[in-house]
């Protein structure tokens, strides 16, 4: 049994919620963000709160869950909004915005250019420093993670695009 899906989403002043028959729609002032819904998986309203409920079915309760989940992250994403700080270590590593693209410097012999996709605003306030924000919690960290991929932190050194939270244990160097 499912006990993240008993608990009811609360919906905030200024924040609506949209149930259809296979989909449920936030929207808020940020902007408006929907999910589907699974088979067996029913959302309904009551006293601005959001009740996941389910049926007898194989993982029903696990979706149930996962369809809270969702709700739950996209209430706070069109109210507050999420975002991800990345950092660049290294010598020479810069990122600047330059207008729909983020280019970035990361000590290969070109700079690398990320496209920004929509609904994501990545924002560098510093040379080393890449602050993403948007309303999609997944989106954001995915963009997060792709611009980390670029060069993701290596153990020796610790250079590259890292996390601001992540904390890297350094490898000992090779002993004579």
């Amino acid at each position: 049994m499912s006990r993240v899906a008993k608990k009811p989403v609360p919906l905030p002043q200024g924040v609506t919620a949209t149930i259809g028959a296979d989909q449920v729609t936030i929207k808020g002032a940020k902007g408006t963000l929907s999910v589907p819904l699974k088979t067996g998986v029913s959302v309904a309203e009551k006293d601005k709160e959001l009740q996941v409920s389910y049926g007898n079915g194989e993982g029903a309760a696990a979706l149930a869950g996962a369809t809270r989940a969702h709700l739950a992250n996209m209430v706070t994403g069109v109210t507050t909004g999420y975002e991800r700080k990345l950092e660049l270590v290294g010598v020479g590593y810069r990122a600047a915005v330059q207008g729909k693209a983020l280019n970035l410097t990361l000590g290969f012999s070109h700079q690398v250019v990320f496209d920004i996709p929509e609904g994501i605003s990545i924002e560098a306030p510093s040379q080393t420093e890449i602050l993403i924000k948007g309303i999609d919690r997944q989106r954001v960290g995915q963009v997060a993670a792709e611009i980390r991929e670029f060069r993701p932190p290596e153990p020796y050194k610790g250079k590259g695009v890292k996390y601001s939270d992540e904390k890297n244990s350094l490898k000992e160097g090779k002993k004579k």
